[in-house]
């Protein structure tokens, strides 16, 4: 398959200031009709497979596709100890306005779902369709913090900051006070989502990061008609296997077409 020949080695990526000042790298490839975007997850950048996928997927169709990395990520600038839900909505919002062009349909990565799901509600004229996978909203208050032992709570609120292990990558990384708090900012699930859109989710049932039942809870938030889940019994966290990535293909093919 496409994604496979290694697109992300070949990857050059470019630059703009964004709001914030920082410099965010993204990568964008130029085609007809409506764009695509893409937004990576906690921790993630768009080097990662599914951003591969995707941009193969694009480039032999003559769609356009954007990806990027947030502030604190990857190629992109800053601390990744600063790094704010917030400030990652923000980088996308100036990404839709400054980078793409005309209507997309926009793409998010667990974390990344939580971003794209408020650039929908911010840009309703430029976002026309939205594909979650393993979609996160409010990850830290209903996910994250919970998860946190007695002695961790205590000290990330005493010391600003704990870290934690990374079964994926087998490295250590930072969870400041100031993430969990200042995402309280945002959350979404507490009310309805007005968004009148295509949605299409797709969550494995063996998701030990993010349950399969947070993709039911975003459903049931979200006001739109037509509002579709897609749920795999063996699936994972990362959907990244040829089969679960034909899925979301697939399913951004056919909204492509009802653009």
């Amino acid at each position: 398959m496409l994604w496979q020949l290694g697109y992300n080695q070949r990857m050059k990526p470019q630059f703009f200031t964004a709001s914030s000042g920082r410099q965010i790298a993204y990568s964008r490839t130029l085609g007809e009709g409506p764009g695509v975007l893409f937004c990576c997850g906690y921790r993630s950048d768009m080097g990662s497979t599914k951003a591969t996928a995707i941009a193969e997927w694009c480039a032999a169709r003559n769609v356009t596709f954007t990806r990027f990395d947030y502030h604190g990520h990857s190629k992109s600038e800053g601390d990744f100890k600063e790094f704010t839900i917030g400030g990652a909505m923000q980088d996308t919002l100036d990404v839709i306005d400054e980078i793409t062009k005309g209507p997309q349909i926009i793409i998010g990565s667990s974390m990344g779902a939580w971003v794209a799901l408020h650039a929908a509600k911010e840009r309703k004229s430029a976002i026309r369709a939205f594909i979650g996978v393993a979609p996160a909203p409010d990850f830290t208050e209903r996910l994250m913090y919970p998860r946190m032992s007695p002695e961790q709570r205590r000290e990330i609120e005493d010391e600003g900051v704990i870290w934690a292990h990374s079964e994926m990558t087998d490295s250590d990384y930072p969870i400041t006070w100031n993430f969990i708090t200042e995402a309280r900012n945002h959350l979404m699930l507490d009310d309805v989502i007005g968004l009148d859109i295509p949605v299409q989710l797709f969550h494995g049932q063996m998701d030990d990061s993010v349950p399969w039942e947070h993709s039911l809870l975003l459903m049931k938030q979200l006001t739109g008609d037509e509002v579709n889940a897609t749920f795999i019994k063996d699936g994972d966290h990362r959907l990244n296997r040829p089969a679960d990535l034909q899925l979301m293909l697939d399913a951004l093919g056919r909204m492509l077409q009802g653009i």
